[in-house]
């Protein structure tokens, strides 16, 4: 909260903890850490909804692939590795994901 506060340039009292001001309860840190006409502004997406992230699951794909278990010497070796996995997997294993996500409709 100070972080954003300071990064944004606003400097009233934030409150105290479950008390006071801001830092009151989660409903006002929620708020101010998403008003629009700040600097720095959080955007909360429902837990849920990770499976719609595609990247998500290709960086689970390279962790489990290639991160997990490497021994790396160097930055350069990572990067050079990293390189060569994405290379690897575009000719041998890449294909669409499959959507398989089979919850119950959001409702507003």
């Amino acid at each position: 909260m100070r972080l954003v506060a300071n990064a944004c340039g606003i400097e009233e009292d934030l409150g105290e903890k479950e008390k006071r001001g801001i830092l009151q309860s989660m409903q006002t840190r929620a708020a101010f850490l998403s008003e629009v006409n700040h600097r720095i502004r959080f955007m909360y997406t429902p837990k849920h909804t990770s499976w719609l992230n595609q990247i998500e699951l290709w960086f689970s794909i390279l962790v489990r692939r290639l991160l997990k278990r490497g021994n790396f010497t160097s930055v350069e070796n990572l990067r050079e590795r990293i390189l060569a996995f994405i290379a690897y997997f575009n000719k041998t294993m890449a294909k669409p994901f499959k959507w398989t996500y089979k919850g119950r409709p959001l409702t507003v």
